[in-house]
Formats: structure tokens, C-alpha cells, sequence
């Protein structure tokens, strides 16, 4: 009887101290390390491609194209052969005015002659002032033929010129509008083709007008700026900002801005959607957390340290700024400190955690 007693009694305590002492129970948590690091501080924007310029050719003759030089798609460098149109009407007209131009030479001289000839005959009394003067205007007004008669010349030469088009920039062509044999006409409404200038060429993008002193701070033009897909991942171009509007857009708060970028490997293509990183300046020395360690409570804002012993500790930050989801710490965090990134909700100042991984 004694010997179950004695049984019962160890077993009571067992459990009564087991009650009394409780497993604790770990958070689990993901974590980060505090870095110290050159931090650049950019402003970012979606932008659109632009063409550095645009030319939309157009036949300055009427007649028929003759023939294309070139494939839609092509480039093309500055005063290469584009079109021909047929020049033969082009080519008759100028012999039709340099005929005219010949014969009034001809009536010129003649009239010029007579007018000469009258003058001597004038001082004699031989004729009157009257028909001096009358052979006299003749003669002026032949002059007059004759410079008429050259600009014609000039004109249908120039029109000749126009039946041969060359490229007017450097650039990539377009959808061909007109295939050879159609009849064009002097500035039709459509082109023939368009050309882009794409190197260089320009990512045009607008930022809030509250940014627009840290930008004229910064140095304005000439600030760099990086061009990367607006899906996410690495810089595929870096320019210059080259162009601040003159005045804010009331209606949404923005002023636009434009980049320049040399875009040697065509990277950049006219009408693509690109993200835009402008960099105002850099940071040295920063320390730097993942922007999601950073919580915000009645006191402002805070993180959790995690200690060498597993427990945590919440301690009350002071964040600079924040910069491609990271929080530059201004003060609160020491550099190599770890900090909990996920599962702060379940933290208490006691708890103690169980690091599932590390970023």
C-alpha cells in the first residue's frame, strides 16, 4: 500500500512540474543582415522610348515611282537613294525652258542692239526721244525676259532633282507606303516612308513636381540615368538627362523630362515602355535593411534584432530613406545586426525564434 502511494506521489510531481515548466515555443522568422554599403538615391519613372528625330518622306514631284531603292526595315545612312521617279516630263520641261531661255538671249541682244544704234541716231536728231525711248524699254523689258526665262531653268532643273529621293538622316525605315509604279503626287498626304533616328535617341518619362527640386539640386541636365526592361532586371542603358520641360502640367502634377542615351546596340527601340532610374546622388557608408524589416507602431518605427541567444529585441529606428525596397537607416541598427524580415506579427520583446532562412 505504502509502495503505491509512494508511486502516485512521484507521478503528481512529475506532472505538476511539468505544468510549471513549459516548453517555449520558437517563432519561426525569416532574417536579414544589416549592411553597410554606397547606396545611390535615384528617382524612379516609367518612360517611352522617342525617336531622336523622325522624318516623314514625301515625293516633292508628281509622277510615276520608277523604283525603290531599298527594303521596308532597311538603315540607312544620310543621302542615300530611297526613290527614283520618273524624270522624262522633269527632263523635257528643262529643255523646254532652256529653249526659251536661248531665244530670248537672242531677242535681248537684238533689242539691245537697237536700242545702241537709236542713241547715235538720237544726238543726230535723226529720230526722236520718243522712239529712243521706245527701243530703250524694248530692250529692258527683253533683259527682263531673259532673267525669267533663267529661273524657269533653274526651277525645272530643281524639279528634275526632286524625281531622285535620298535619305535625308541617318536612321531605320518603315512600312513602305508606295510600291514602284504607282503615280505619286507633290506632297501627298501619306509618306513614302518614315525614317527613325534611334542612335541616339530619347526615353522621355514625368516625375511628381515635388521631385523636381532634388532634381535642379542634383545638377539637372546631365544627371545620369539608367533604362532597363519595365519587367524587372539589369540596366540595358545608361544616358544623360538632356531636356526638363519649361513648366508643370497642372492638370496631373508632373513635369516631364527626357534622357538621352547613345543606344549604340539598339537596346532602346521608339515606343518601347522602359523603367527609368535617375540618380541624384550617392550615399556612402549607408547601413541598409530590407525595406519589409521596418514596421511601424504607436512610438513610430521599429525593428526586431535578433540576439545571439535566439531572442529578439524591438528597437525603435530612425529610416533616411527608402531606395529600391531598402530602408537606409539613419540611426537604430548597426551595421551586421540581424533583423527579422517576416513573421513579426507573432513577436513579443520575449519572444525567441527560429530562423527558417536568411536573405
Amino acid at each position: 500500500m505504502k509502495k503505491s502511494l509512494i508511486i502516485i506521489i512521484t507521478i503528481f510531481a512529475a506532472c505538476t512540474g511539468a505544468k510549471q515548466n513549459p516548453a517555449e515555443e520558437k517563432v519561426p522568422v525569416t532574417v536579414a543582415k544589416a549592411e553597410q554599403k554606397n547606396v545611390p538615391l535615384q528617382i524612379r519613372a516609367i518612360g517611352t522610348v522617342q525617336p531622336f528625330s523622325t522624318v516623314a518622306v514625301r515625293a516633292l514631284v508628281g509622277g510615276e515611282l520608277k523604283r525603290v531603292w531599298f527594303r521596308e526595315g532597311d538603315n540607312v545612312r544620310k543621302g542615300q537613294m530611297l526613290f527614283t521617279i520618273d524624270p522624262r516630263p522633269h527632263q523635257a520641261a528643262l529643255q523646254q525652258s532652256q529653249a526659251n531661255l536661248a531665244r530670248d538671249e537672242a531677242n535681248q541682244r537684238n533689242a539691245e542692239s537697237e536700242a545702241a544704234r537709236y542713241a547715235g541716231l538720237v544726238k543726230k536728231d535723226y529720230v526722236t526721244k520718243e522712239e529712243y525711248e521706245r527701243m530703250t524699254s524694248g530692250a529692258e523689258a527683253a533683259k527682263a525676259t531673259v532673267a525669267a526665262d533663267k529661273a524657269a531653268v533653274e526651277n525645272a532643273r530643281l524639279q528634275l532633282e526632286y524625281c531622285n529621293i535620298a535619305a535625308p538622316i541617318d536612321g531605320r525605315t518603315g512600312s513602305l507606303m508606295v510600291h514602284a509604279g504607282n503615280i505619286v503626287h507633290a506632297n501627298d498626304t501619306n509618306p513614302l516612308v518614315t525614317i527613325n533616328q534611334v542612335t541616339p535617341t530619347y526615353v522621355q518619362f514625368a516625375i511628381p513636381e515635388s521631385q523636381l527640386d532634388d532634381v535642379r539640386a542634383s545638377g539637372g541636365v546631365g544627371v545620369p540615368v539608367a533604362a532597363a526592361p519595365q519587367s524587372g532586371g539589369a540596366a540595358i542603358a545608361i544616358g544623360k538627362l538632356s531636356f526638363i520641360d519649361n513648366a508643370v502640367d497642372a492638370t496631373t502634377g508632373t513635369i516631364t523630362l527626357k534622357g538621352l542615351f547613345a543606344n549604340e546596340n539598339r537596346a532602346l527601340w521608339p515606343g518601347q515602355f522602359v523603367t527609368v532610374a535617375m540618380t541624384l546622388e550617392e550615399r556612402p557608408n549607408a547601413v541598409v535593411v530590407p525595406s519589409q524589416a521596418v514596421q511601424t507602431g504607436q512610438r513610430g518605427q521599429y525593428v526586431y534584432v535578433v540576439k545571439q541567444d535566439s531572442s529578439v529585441e524591438m528597437r525603435p529606428v530612425k529610416v533616411a530613406e527608402s531606395v529600391n525596397q531598402q530602408a537606409i537607416i539613419a540611426s537604430g541598427v548597426a551595421p551586421g545586426e540581424t533583423v527579422v524580415t517576416d513573421g513579426q506579427l507573432r513577436l513579443t520583446p520575449k519572444s525567441h525564434v527560429d530562423v527558417k532562412n536568411a536573405l
